[in-house]
């Protein structure tokens, strides 16, 4: 498989951000997400958070999964705006989790799901017909992974950072439909039920249900 530049220098960027936050107790506390520091003004840690990684497992899994699907969104839209669907879906990865934690000032995440989560879910709408782990078409992967969010996210499972995947995976969703918009029309019915589990969370929201 053929890397794109941008597509090394994203995985060299998280490789050597991690490596220095892993040996470095002070930078990563400096640069991760965290709501406290976020109130007092360290907005730039929406960003900087999503360049470091818990450990060696959690960074590997990140770029692994980064590497199988950035050629597939660089092919059909170009490595600039490759770079503008992972900024934007670490940013709205971000900014949902700041929504949901707000109030909980010692909240602290770190990692670039919320990214790739974009990535992954910008190539299934230029593929989606793809099989994820050989068995399961890529669309209802989607479905499934936005549902196991919701979920994750109302019962706080886990030490997973299940609102920045959901944010991370719509922000890569609408982004390539407003590149691409021809996929509404090839491929609606598609779209549509990647888009219920979107309306299922704001309905959910606005019901205080979550």
């Amino acid at each position: 498989m053929n890397l794109d530049l941008v597509t090394i220098g994203v995985i060299v960027a998280n490789v050597l951000v991690s490596l220095k936050g892993f040996e470095d107790y002070a930078f990563r506390s400096k640069y991760i997400f965290n709501i406290g520091a976020i109130h007092r003004g360290e907005h730039l840690r929406m960003i900087t958070s999503g360049f470091l990684h818990a450990d060696m497992q959690h960074l590997a899994f990140n770029m692994i999964t980064l590497f199988f699907f950035a050629p597939i969104v660089i092919a059909y839209l170009g490595p600039t705006n490759f770079l503008l669907i992972y900024l934007g879906s670490l940013l709205l990865g971000s900014l949902l989790s700041f929504f949901f934690h707000k109030e909980e000032y010692h909240y602290s995440a770190l990692g670039a799901s919320g990214a790739v989560s974009g990535i992954l879910f910008s190539a299934i709408l230029l593929q989606p017909n793809m099989m994820i782990n050989f068995i399961i078409p890529g669309y209802l992967f989607a479905i499934g992974y936005l549902l196991f969010s919701i979920y994750g996210m109302k019962k706080r499972t886990g030490n997973i950072g299940h609102d920045a995947h959901f944010g991370g995976a719509v922000a890569g969703f609408i982004i390539t439909l407003a590149l691409r918009k021809e996929i509404l029309f090839q491929d609606t019915w598609i779209v549509v039920a990647m888009a219920v589990p979107i309306i299922i969370l704001f309905v959910m929201i606005k019901m205080g249900k979550i």
